[in-house]
């Protein structure tokens, strides 16, 4: 049995770029400091990239939250320069909305063997949440734990209220 890490969505776009807010830099040294955690321990580790193309503005997203970002090709895609060596070589998932299909298969696929996942990034109300559902469907045996200290968002009532809402739902809030 082994332990999975999710790192999402720690882009240049949600950090410091189109959609960055105060705060989201300050979860960066935590989360650096759990990779190494998990690194160390042998456990595995992958991350979710937020990817859009040039049509942006005409998905359904787009309609909903017009601003462009995380275009595929551009800087705000690009993992945080304090991330980007700590991630490099593991298992990318790039995902066109809020949770990942793909993690989720690749979950499921693996959830006989896996004792914990532990989900953390950008945004708590958005895609964090999104893939700690998916999780919890994907590798129902599984603990799911997110810390909420290495999550953030833009409104800290919605983060707060996003903390709840998973404790309801059964994972592991720190």
């Amino acid at each position: 049995m082994y332990k999975v890490l999710v790192v999402v969505d720690m882009q240049k776009d949600f950090i410091d770029g189109a959609l960055g807010f105060d705060g989201a830099e300050k979860i960066i040294p935590g989360i650096a400091a759990k990779i190494r955690e998990f690194e160390e321990a042998g456990n595995k580790i992958v991350y979710t990239l937020d990817t859009h193309f040039e049509n942006y503005m005409d998905t359904q997203e787009g309609k909903n939250l017009p601003v462009p970002h995380c275009i595929k090709g551009s800087e705000g895609h690009c993992l945080c320069d304090e991330l980007k060596p700590l991630l490099d070589g593991k298992k990318a998932f790039e995902k066109l909305t809020f949770g990942s299909i793909e993690l989720a298969e690749y979950l499921k696929d693996n959830a006989e063997d896996i004792s914990s996942i532990e989900v953390c990034g950008l945004v708590s109300n958005i895609c964090v949440v999104s893939n700690a559902v998916i999780a919890k469907a994907a590798a129902p045996e599984a603990e799911i734990i997110v810390d909420s200290k290495l999550t953030a968002s833009f409104d800290p009532k919605l983060h707060q209220a996003t903390m709840d809402v998973l404790k309801g739902l059964q994972v592991t809030v720190l």
